[in-house]
């Protein structure tokens, strides 16, 4: 499979990077955890062709292409923010129920 095909594959569709598993001759997408099959050097990029990772099915190291990509924090994320609870991120003005 040619290095230039597989620096310009992504996810048909999350958009991901994929991972090029060589000894499987798949493409791998983490986000959505399907495995896209390479037939005959061309890769098959059909949700229909590809089968569900199981959950303790390793994910390929590969990186396509010739660089590594770093995990991104979410966008809009504040610095410092406590996201686990839902809760509003703006403080309480005191205008609440009177005393």
């Amino acid at each position: 499979m040619e290095s230039r095909l597989l620096d310009i594959l992504v996810c048909p569709l999350c958009k991901s990077p994929l991972r090029h598993d060589k000894r499987q001759k798949e493409l791998i997408c983490r986000a959505d955890r399907l495995a896209f099959p390479i037939r005959d050097g061309v890769p098959v990029m059909l949700e229909s062709e590809a089968r569900e990772l199981g959950p303790a099915e390793p994910m390929a190291d590969t990186r396509q292409g010739s660089g590594a990509t770093a995990e991104k924090a979410p966008t809009g994320a504040t610095p410092g923010a406590d996201t686990g609870t839902g809760a509003p991120a703006s403080p309480d003005d005191g205008a609440g129920t009177p005393q």
